[in-house]
C-alpha cells in the first residue's frame, strides 16, 4: 500500500509548514486517475498523524474527475481510466485532469 508512504509524506510536509502550530484541518486534491486511494489516504491519515501537529486534524479529500482531449479528433470528454478511448476511437490522449496528487491548503489552530 503506497498510500502509508503518501500519508507519511502529506503529514511531513504540513508538519513543516504549519511551524510548531496545530493543525486542525488538511486539503488534498486526489485524481481518480492518479493511481492513489483515496479512501486508503483517509484510512493511514489519523495512524500517521498522531504525535505530529496533525493529531486531531481532519483531512479533506477531494476527488479530481478525469479528463482527457483527443488528439485525433479534438474531443474532450470524461475518463473514468488512463487507456479509456475516445468516441472516435484513438486512445491518442492529453490528460487534462485525474492525475493531481497535491496539497490544496491547511488550516492551523489560531496563535494563543
Amino acid at each position: 500500500m503506497h498510500e502509508l508512504g503518501i500519508t507519511r509524506n502529506i503529514v511531513s510536509i504540513v508538519a513543516d509548514a504549519a511551524k510548531g502550530r496545530r493543525v486542525t484541518g488538511v486539503t488534498v486534491d486526489v485524481g481518480k486517475l492518479s493511481g492513489v486511494m483515496a479512501d486508503a489516504l483517509a484510512f493511514c491519515f489519523d495512524v500517521v498523524a498522531k504525535g505530529s501537529a496533525l493529531e486531531g486534524a481532519q483531512l479533506h479529500i477531494h476527488e479530481i474527475e478525469g479528463r482527457a482531449r483527443c488528439k485525433a479528433c479534438g474531443a474532450e470528454f470524461e475518463t473514468p481510466a488512463l487507456y479509456t478511448p475516445c468516441s472516435c476511437g484513438s486512445r491518442d490522449l492529453i490528460h487534462i485532469s485525474g492525475e493531481e496528487l497535491k496539497i490544496r491548503s491547511m488550516e492551523l489552530e489560531e496563535a494563543a
